[in-house]
């Protein structure tokens, strides 16, 4: 925890949570990456606008900080990239069968 940031921590968190408010008054549902991935996947009628739009904005902030700030990406540990991708697919695929 040597590069902990509370206050960036708060930031990032506070815009999860105005994004997921914004989805749930917007929309009625609850935010879940998995289910918003399986819905573009299985549209329904005028449903997969704001998924795309949604997916996209991770998309692109994630590059956006990988531009700005590369050394927040930089894999330090003995985990190599395919096992941590893989690992988040199994936590989406978790996901998905509990809901």
């Amino acid at each position: 925890m040597q590069h902990f940031t509370p206050l960036s921590a708060l930031g990032g968190g506070l815009l999860i949570g105005l994004a997921s408010a914004v989805i749930l008054f917007a929309t009625g549902r609850v935010v879940g990456v998995s289910g918003i991935l399986g819905g573009i996947v299985a549209p329904s009628r005028g449903d997969a606008g704001w998924r795309l739009t949604f997916v996209l904005g991770l998309l692109a902030s994630g590059a956006l900080m990988a531009h700005f700030s590369p050394e927040r990406f930089s894999m330090q540990g003995t985990l190599s990239a395919p096992f941590i991708a893989l690992a988040g697919l199994l936590v989406g695929f978790g996901t998905r069968m509990s809901g």
